[in-house]
């Protein structure tokens, strides 16, 4: 009997232990999904260049098809198709930008301008968007029509310069651009705790974003939103008395079930299944928020605007299948939806994959919508 105590004990002693871990690891997680530093990394290496190629250290991201930025420390330069592939490298056009010097660490970005739409040729204004936390910088761009206004709502993690790819290709159709930053971006107020909220809270500064263009004439009103800028707009279209404005979605890469990002998100860590609840537990308590109210094909907001999804199929950050699913099951909750996937690329890299068609399909969608 005595042995049989022991034996138990040590049992119990060996679930708690495992308990405590299995919690610990879950505060962590939580903790890199709250997370509002930015970390630089630079995964890849040029190993050669000249006016008119780079040549680059062969990787899954480095094979992307498309146009892309080439980032290090010190530049960023555009980089086009692939000229070749060998064994251990690949040679991609050199298109615009300086040349890294060969040995530079550097990183393929989905992002190839920068700082600000004068890159992109574009005339605009710098402006404060009055949000509940204070002042949040804004890019208006004017178009030919001052009535019609697309505006952008950027990814956990990004910033403005996400909407520099499709910037010249709305403003040709004449409409008025505003490109947002939110709580927690380097260039505006952070959030009282310190945390992203998921959507949960950043919605506010989405709906004085609105208000801000309704206050400069605007008439109708598209969102254009990347990522957790998807799961912020849906929020926003679920809560805010100005929802009722929004005549035209298009989502990139969206997020619209947040538990199945995470149970990805999990997958790329290499942490076990059983950690996401856990983990999408502690967040809950930290932030207050409901994941319910953000599985959007079973709570779909109030207000339910034609929404253009455009998702790339080999992305790894926010899975493609909620998407389809959404876009299956929408007519069924009078919500009309369109989807156009895309292979080959990763997360919100569907313009890079082929800029012309991404951006003949969104202005197609949208001149349906709001007119041209």
């Amino acid at each position: 009997m005595r042995g049989s105590g022991w034996v138990g004990a040590g049992v119990a002693g060996l679930g708690a232990g495992l308990g405590a871990g299995v919690l610990g690891a879950g505060w962590f997680y939580s903790s890199l999904l709250l997370d509002t530093r930015q970390r630089l990394v630079w995964p890849e290496q040029v190993l050669a260049s000249d006016g008119h190629t780079v040549t680059l250290r062969r990787s899954r991201l480095v094979e992307q098809p498309g146009v892309w930025g080439l980032r290090w420390a010190e530049g960023l330069a555009v980089m086009g198709p692939i000229a070749r592939v060998e064994k251990d490298r690949v040679v991609r056009e050199l298109l615009e930008g300086p040349v890294p010097a060969p040995g530079t660490r550097a990183a393929v970005d989905t992002g190839p301008y920068d700082p600000d739409p004068g890159a992109r040729g574009l005339e605009f204004t710098e402006v404060a968007v009055s949000t509940p936390l204070g002042p949040a910088p804004a890019w208006s761009v004017p178009g030919a029509s001052p009535d019609t206004w697309i505006i952008h709502v950027h990814g956990r993690g990004g910033a403005r310069r996400e909407a520099l790819r499709v910037l010249p290709a709305l403003h040709r159709e004449g409409w008025s651009q505003l490109v947002i930053s939110y709580r927690n971006d380097d260039v505006a107020p952070p959030s009282p705790d310190g945390h992203y909220h998921l959507g949960d809270t950043e919605w506010e500064d989405l709906e004085a974003a609105v208000r801000h263009v309704v206050a400069a004439g605007a008439e109708r009103i598209a969102l254009f939103c990347w990522s957790m800028g998807a799961a912020i707009s849906g929020a926003f279209l679920n809560r805010s008395s100005e929802a009722g404005r929004v005549e035209a979605l298009v989502w990139d890469a969206p997020l619209v079930d947040w538990r199945a990002t995470l149970r990805q998100q999990a997958q790329n860590r290499r942490l076990p299944p059983a950690l996401t609840p856990v983990a999408a537990g502690w967040t809950s308590r930290r932030i207050g928020i409901d994941f319910d109210h953000f599985a959007l094909q079973e709570r779909p907001p109030a207000v339910r605007p034609p929404t253009l999804i455009v998702h790339s199929v080999a992305d790894t950050a926010v899975p493609v299948a909620p998407s389809r699913e959404l876009a299956r099951t929408a007519p069924a909750l009078g919500w009309d939806v369109e989807m156009l996937e895309v292979d080959g690329v990763e997360h919100t890299a569907s313009w890079n994959a082929d800029p012309a068609r991404y951006e003949q399909t969104v202005t197609r969608f949208l001149r349906a919508r709001l007119g041209g």
